[in-house]
């Protein structure tokens, strides 16, 4: 498996697969072709379903200007290879083609080809959950020293950067009101949600704390603030959110956190490695479910949990959330994105409890869950993936 750098990515929303990945896509490109005259761009599937929605051909605009880009925009036409599909043309003075490419934006913010399996190199020799709780296992040790065995030196102070920009962004979101960025004028909730909080009983304070953290990183990352993909920028908000409620109301060190961190990284690598955590692929099970999953068994290593109890939180995360489906009215990463957050958040928390009063046996592990999940992805209609043509995303359109 890769690095889970590759699960914690750096960068500005408001989505993974439709921003950054087509802008990665974009500097790749223009790297081999810097003396176009102008670029044509054709984007395909559900990329072309919800891409203006999700700023995709903004994030193309802004890294290859000052050359034009014309578009085409094909969303009945998916690739073989993945539903998120990009064509790019660069073009001399008399519009003849240089230069073409075909891109893949496979989740998270990655970018394949149709001549590479994977964006980097593999650092991990196990892709199965039981492989690594069996070398945890036999060598007495836990699922973060398992990454730390594996990862490069300065794996943790990039940890650390991105436990910042978490906090970060849930500073800003907290602070910030006013409607977000879109047709729907979908007003920001942190702030009210926060303030709100803070004079309950200490209960429903701690669970209205929670919420207001997922919705202040969710709304930065739909109005294009800088966030942390974890695993994708759709469902950003549920790692943060429960991190900084273990740090605030259970007083965990920013030691523990990281080490949280790399024990849901090597989770979220799993599903990527093994189903998908792109949303046009196989639905939002693969972006909040994966989350969930994640800030589950992020949170269960922070109470003390064993091994086996961190994994059993993490298949309950993922197991609760089958067949979710990814039907984002108008395109935009708000409606029902945005919520879903922050129930994802509220889950994981109970996922915790649940997996702390039990000794970590149960029926269906981690693997299983995953394999249920691809397979639930691949049966799920193309309208239900990413295409705002179904779902939430329809009915809206109804109104």
């Amino acid at each position: 498996m890769e690095s889970i750098r590759e699960i914690y990515k750096i960068g500005y929303g408001p989505s993974s697969s439709h921003t950054m990945g087509p802008k990665k896509a974009a500097e790749q490109f223009l790297q081999k072709n810097p003396d176009a005259s102008s670029y044509r761009v054709t984007l395909y599937g559900s990329l072309a379903a919800t891409g203006k929605g999700h700023l995709t051909d903004l994030a193309i605009i802004n890294t290859l200007k000052p050359q034009p880009v014309a578009f085409e925009w094909l969303p009945a036409v998916f690739l073989p290879r993945h539903p998120n599909a990009l064509k790019f043309e660069s073009l001399d003075a008399a519009k003849n083609v240089i230069d073409r490419w075909v891109a893949y934006s496979v989740g998270g913010g990655s970018i394949v080809d149709d001549q590479t399996v994977t964006e980097t190199r593999q650092v991990y020799p196990d892709t199965k959950m039981d492989a690594i709780l069996s070398w945890c296992y036999d060598n007495g040790k836990s699922l973060w020293e398992y990454v730390e065995e594996h990862e490069d030196p300065d794996f943790w102070d990039y940890l650390n950067e991105v436990w910042k920009v978490m906090q970060n962004a849930i500073k800003r979101g907290l602070e910030t009101e006013g409607p977000l960025p879109g047709i729907l004028n979908y007003p920001r909730k942190a702030c009210a949600y926060y303030e709100k909080t803070r004079y309950y009983e200490p209960d429903i304070k701690k669970r209205g704390m929670l919420y207001a953290y997922a919705l202040a990183v969710s709304e930065e990352n739909a109005a294009g603030g800088l966030i942390v993909t974890a695993p994708t920028c759709g469902a950003c908000g549920v790692m943060p959110s429960v991190l900084k409620y273990s740090s605030k109301f259970y007083k965990m060190s920013d030691k523990k956190i990281l080490k949280a961190l790399a024990t849901a990284g090597i989770v979220g690598n799993i599903v990527k490695t093994n189903a998908s955590i792109s949303g046009a692929e196989v639905g939002c099970q693969g972006e909040v479910g994966t989350a969930c999953a994640m800030a589950s068994a992020a949170a269960t290593q922070m109470s003390g949990g064993s091994i086996f109890q961190v994994e059993y939180a993490a298949e309950m995360g993922l197991e609760h959330h089958l067949g979710l489906t990814c039907d984002p009215v108008a395109g935009l990463v708000q409606v029902p994105c945005i919520e879903r957050n922050a129930f994802a958040a509220a889950r994981a928390i109970n996922h915790n409890n649940y997996s702390m009063l039990s000794d970590g046996r149960h029926m269906i592990s981690f693997d299983k869950i995953v394999q249920t999940m691809a397979q639930t992805g691949h049966d799920l209609p193309s309208i239900y993936k990413e295409t705002s043509e179904g779902g939430l995303a329809h009915f809206h359109l109804l109104k």
